[in-house]
């Protein structure tokens, strides 16, 4: 077993991981969607954004040990990969996980496990504190992680002995026509009106109401059962009542209602979690409860409300970051609330 491990190494697993998360991505394919071929993962995600996840979670440990005197212990970062072992939803997906990671105890522990474990610790902590002192600056004041050859900090673990737990052999992780509970830890703030997505490998969600709207939102993986924050940064204005599709690499969402009606929004990459602002040049109108289907090449909306009813959307293609309008010519008539599904050819809309 490895008792330490250098930051080449650590982004080295770290590729490991996204390769097995790469492998379960959906690449839209139903009768049509995404001709093109699906990349690589060296196309998707570079060197250097492997570096920052890697600097980022070493980052967040360094501030648990250094800011709040709480380092995360060998029996934390045991008893995190136990939790994943007994809740997994995707039993098959953590086994690649560890395979990938070589099956090897200590690796398993710092690679994926401590990830985990301290993006949750210092979102706890840091909302504790910021409930008790209001507004505080812990977060930014990370110290630094470098990527070099050099330990970034004292791996109070480094020498522990880990034992390897055994994964749920429960098929899928479910029982056909039961329900299985996820994992409210580090979940984001409780919402309506808001957006998911499945990748293949997590669920996005983002946006939303509750009191107030949101431009937030979290990533959940079932393999790990554990939640993420999305990145606010160059995020879309907070909103409820959007749409979003799945491209294959990118959550697209837009549109909405922040007590107006939008036709902004924004393109979120979750392998880099970075957002991209779409083009609103000759989008639609600002709509709420329209549809949005993702055809392989475009998002195409549709109808909707505005303090009137719209027959009218748009094709908005993300490889040009354009619009174009969808002919109104024998087009259903105005509505909202209706339903649309991509058929593979031709976007069929329905009711409302």
């Amino acid at each position: 077993m490895k008792e330490l491990l250098i930051f080449p190494e650590r982004v080295a697993y770290q590729r490991a991981i996204e390769e097995v998360y790469w492998r379960h991505r959906i690449w839209p394919r139903n009768g049509g969607e995404r001709p093109d071929p699906k990349p690589s993962l060296d196309a998707v995600i570079s060197q250097a954004q492997l570096e920052k996840k890697v600097a980022g979670y070493l980052r967040k440990s360094q501030a648990l040990q250094d800011y709040w005197q709480r380092p995360i212990t060998a029996e934390q970062l045991q008893a995190e990969m136990d939790r994943m072992a007994k809740n997994s939803k995707q039993p098959e997906v953590l086994r690649e996980l560890f395979t990938a990671l070589g099956n090897d105890r200590f690796v398993i522990a710092e690679c994926l496990a401590r990830p985990v474990l301290a993006e949750r610790l210092t979102t706890n902590l840091y909302a504790h504190g910021k409930r008790i002192h209001g507004e505080i600056k812990v977060q930014p004041e990370y110290r630094r992680a470098s990527p070099d050859n050099r330990v970034p900090y004292d791996m109070a673990a480094a020498s522990a002995s880990y034992s390897l737990p055994a994964i749920s052999d429960r098929p899928g992780g479910c029982i056909d026509e039961t329900w299985t509970a996820t994992s409210t830890t580090n979940a984001p703030a409780a919402r309506a009106s808001h957006a998911a997505v499945w990748t293949g490998s997590e669920m996005i969600v983002w946006g939303g109401y509750g009191g107030s709207y949101f431009n937030t939102g979290g990533r959940y993986n079932p393999s790990t059962d554990s939640w993420a924050a999305v990145s606010n940064v160059n995020a879309p204005s907070a909103r409820g009542g959007h749409t979003a599709v799945w491209t294959g690499d990118e959550m697209i969402v837009w549109g909405g209602d922040d007590g107006m009606s939008l036709n902004t929004g924004g393109r979120y990459n979750p392998a880099t979690d970075t957002w991209t602002t779409t083009s609103t040049t000759n989008a639609p109108l600002g709509r709420v409860f329209h549809t949005a289907v993702w055809s392989g090449s475009k998002m195409l909306v549709w109808g909707g409300w505005n303090h009137v009813e719209f027959n009218t959307g748009g094709r908005y293609d993300p490889s040009t970051d354009s619009w174009t309008a969808t002919s109104t010519i024998s087009a259903p008539a105005a509505r909202l609330d209706h339903s649309g599904v991509w058929a593979g050819s031709e976007m069929i809309v329905w009711g409302g």
